[in-house]
């Protein structure tokens, strides 16, 4: 008999899901504030899902193909859409269709991810929810105003350069820190620890403009970290 709370995770990851496709209709409808707040709850749902897995003690294979699923919508096919939108807004050309490569590499890093056991607790390559999260404060950051920010964006090398490297970095074997705590211990988990830090800090002063500094401040310090593992 199936326990009620084994169906928990599951539920969670499906949730995850079917509002990643509830943004990918507002993203297209050009509500891109509605499909930001999708990936920001998907991102969520997302870290609830394994926790509910864990909290209830299931583990399947199933719901590792689901999250995988679930994860190339919300934040990979949702991303995309956003960037599209907001690519033609500030240029309207058919190069902004280059967009939803986003999509085609975060599958190509889930499938590697699935494949690779040495990814269990961190990470080769930028995940796929970290990419979601800084496309998704683009459009925050444009309604900002501010001057020099909006000359990058009418220039259609930024968004040629933020989708050659948003791509090469999710399928790169650049080592990052994963965010699968073991135990809470400092020794064991400082470099997460001041992570985290100085995400909270980034975002309580500068709100949605801190994530792209929060993504560099995270890769700075997984490469630390790392030669010092060696």
């Amino acid at each position: 008999m199936v326990r009620p709370l084994s169906l928990l995770p599951n539920l969670i990851t499906l949730s995850n899901l079917f509002l990643g496709c509830m943004g990918v209709v507002w993203a297209f409808e050009l509500d891109l504030e509605r499909a930001v707040y999708m990936i920001w709850i998907c991102a969520v749902l997302d870290v609830l899902d394994g926790l509910a897995a864990r909290a209830v003690g299931v583990a399947s294979e199933l719901g590792k193909q689901l999250d995988s699923l679930a994860d190339l919508v919300s934040f990979g096919l949702l991303p995309s859409a956003i960037l599209y939108t907001l690519w033609l807004s500030f240029i309207p050309t058919p190069w902004a269709i280059l967009s939803f490569l986003i999509t085609v590499f975060s599958a190509l890093r889930l499938a590697k991810f699935n494949l690779d056991p040495d990814q269990g607790t961190n990470f080769k390559g930028l995940p796929t929810p970290a990419t979601a999260l800084l496309i998704s404060s683009f459009p925050m950051i444009t309604d900002q105003n501010i001057d020099i920010i909006r000359l990058g964006l009418e220039n259609q090398v930024f968004w040629f350069l933020i989708v050659g490297l948003l791509c090469y970095l999710m399928v790169s074997n650049v080592p990052l820190i994963g965010f699968k705590f073991k135990n809470f211990s400092w020794n064991d988990n400082k470099h997460r620890y001041f992570i985290l830090g100085c995400a909270v800090t980034l975002i309580a002063f500068l709100g949605t403009l801190g994530i792209p500094w929060i993504l560099f401040i995270y890769i700075g310090i997984s490469l630390v970290w790392q030669n010092g593992q060696n």
